[in-house]
C-alpha cells in the first residue's frame, strides 16, 4: 500500500509542477506564448515597412510585449498593428523606441 501511496503523491506533485499561477506561465500556457512569439515574429519580418529584425517580441500569457527600436512614429504604430491582428494575443505592450 505504501507504494500506491508514493507513487499517488509523486502524481499529484508532477501535475502541480505543471500549473500556472498569476507570475508563473503552466506548461500549456508556455507553449502556446511560444506560438504568439513566433507568429508575431514571423508577421513582423514578413511586413515591408517595419524593420523586424530591429524588434524584440516576448510574451507571457496572451500579452506581448515590444521592444527595440524604429525609424518613425508610423513603423511603431504598423508593428503594434501587426502584433494585435495575430491570433492568440491578448494585449499588446509597446515599448518600442523612435531613434532621433
Amino acid at each position: 500500500m505504501k507504494g500506491r501511496q508514493f507513487l499517488v503523491l509523486a502524481l499529484v506533485a508532477m501535475i502541480a509542477a505543471c500549473a500556472g499561477s498569476r507570475t508563473r506561465e503552466s506548461t500549456g500556457e508556455y507553449l502556446d506564448d511560444m506560438a504568439v512569439t513566433t507568429k508575431v515574429k514571423t508577421a513582423l519580418l514578413q511586413d515591408e515597412v517595419v524593420k523586424g529584425l530591429d524588434i524584440q517580441v516576448e510574451t507571457f500569457k496572451g500579452t506581448v510585449q515590444l521592444s527595440g527600436f524604429v525609424n518613425t512614429a508610423s513603423e511603431k504604430q504598423r508593428a503594434e498593428a501587426i502584433a494585435r491582428d495575430v491570433a492568440g494575443v491578448r494585449f499588446v505592450k509597446n515599448d518600442i523606441r523612435v531613434k532621433q
